[in-house]
């Protein structure tokens, strides 16, 4: 036999009810409503913005209670149990399910002859990139940065597995390919370098593409079958990798006004985001490449410097020239969350903001002296969690976290690259 505390089940079923308003109202775009019946109800901790009551209503409204029943509507359960990934349709107040980044430790750390421009990691965690302006990329081993302080650990084991040469000038991007051992590389040299890293005496690419201008911006099709490539040209390019031949969009209209900074694929590669110095945030469909929205003046009008999708292609998490991160809603075309350090305006540097690998966290760089944190915020809240200082001794270009575990790396100005890793896992 069940027994329900009926002295308090009613007040907390009240509490649930006021936190889906208040999160209804924030998604809705009524921030001072929001914020007033916040204050009256005492809400704590902050609400997300969600539209969860609305589909409850409407859920409500067709049912009348015989959701079971009904093989249309029981299709929507599965989403309101949560799907594990950032959802504010559904599960706003979903609560993290991993460490917080002021919990890292810093447990690997090396160093390029020039500034560590760009990193990435591999689909599968286990690989991590670095490029520099000494010209060089730098392939890592993620189980030997993470047992690298390790007592015990055998210290012949060095992280660095390959270092790659083959570029004139400094790396600016780089890609994992998803299914082989490539590595795609971009560069001032107005070059795209493909590099196979299987055979460990291979220090050269063995296919290249020249492109225009300098490459920015890479990213493959989830299948690797396509590379994007966007330059500081305002015409994205996409590659197909057996034959290389080039495409762009079929109208002009739809190209970006001003060099491209950043580039993303959707999970299924449906679509792919891009990020331009124009201001703008452009959303394509993958299929056709046509672009299908554009997010104008996403940043206040500043050069808008990285762009992500989360892992069910609802939102797209983007950072500017305003020094702030946003989070957008890819159905209405509106930004949900600003991600903001305490200051933001007219930044120096070109801010990278990431999802951490459940997506509960939205990181991002600050270039304040002098321990140049790295800040994060509650995802679906923007509440901000303690930082983690970078131990950097100048401004962080790159910050790159692992798809799989709870570790993240970055690259500076100062030449060095930190890995950061949560032991306790």
């Amino acid at each position: 036999m069940e027994y329900r505390n009926t002295a308090t089940q009613p007040i907390q079923e009240r509490e649930a009810l006021y936190r889906l308003m208040v999160g209804q109202l924030r998604y809705d775009g009524y921030e001072n409503a929001a914020g007033a019946v916040g204050q009256i109800i005492a809400t704590y901790p902050p609400v997300a913005p969600s539209s969860r009551l609305g589909h409850l209503v409407q859920l409500g409204m067709k049912t009348e209670g015989e959701v079971a029943g009904n093989p249309d509507l029981a299709d929507m359960l599965p989403h309101l149990r949560g799907q594990g990934v950032l959802d504010l349709e559904y599960e706003a107040d979903e609560k993290a399910s991993c460490p917080e980044i002021s919990s890292y430790d810093l447990t690997y750390g090396t160093s390029h002859k020039a500034a560590a421009l760009t990193a990435a990691f591999s689909s599968d965690g286990r690989l991590a990139a670095t490029g520099s302006a000494d010209y060089s990329i730098k392939i890592l081993d993620v189980e030997r940065m993470m047992s690298k302080t390790a007592i015990g650990h055998n210290q012949d084991l060095h992280p660095v597995i390959r270092t790659l040469y083959d570029h004139t000038d400094a790396v600016l991007s780089l890609d994992f390919h998803p299914a082989v051992s490539v590595l795609v590389s971009g560069s001032k040299d107005c070059t795209i370098k493909f590099f196979d890293y299987s055979k460990p005496s291979v220090k050269k690419s063995y296919r290249t593409i020249q492109e225009v201008a300098p490459v920015r911006a890479l990213s493959f099709h989830p299948s690797g079958d396509f590379l994007l490539a966007g330059t500081s040209q305002s015409t994205l390019r996409l590659y197909d990798i057996s034959s290389l031949n080039c495409y762009v969009a079929s109208d002009s209209r739809d190209q970006h006004t001003k060099g491209i900074t950043s580039i993303h694929y959707s999970t299924e590669g449906r679509l792919y985001v891009t990020a331009s110095e124009d201001g703008s945030i452009k959303v394509w469909d993958g299929v056709s490449n046509r672009c299908v929205n554009t997010f104008k003046k996403a940043h206040n009008g500043e050069a808008v410097t990285s762009v992500r999708f989360s892992k069910n292609s609802k939102y797209v998490l983007s950072s500017g020239k305003d020094g702030n991160a946003a989070l957008w809603e890819l159905s209405t075309g509106r930004p949900l969350n600003t991600y903001q350090p305490s200051k933001s305006k007219n930044v120096l540097f070109s801010p990278c903001a990431i999802f951490n690998h459940t997506e509960d966290y939205v990181l991002m760089c600050e270039e304040r002296k002098p321990q140049y944190m790295i800040l994060s915020w509650d995802a679906r809240t923007a509440q901000p969690h303690g930082p983690l200082p970078s131990n950097h001794g100048n401004t962080v270009h790159y910050i790159s976290h692992s798809p799989q575990i709870a570790a993240l790396m970055t690259t500076g100005e100062d030449n060095r690259i930190k890995f950061f890793y949560h032991r306790d896992q």
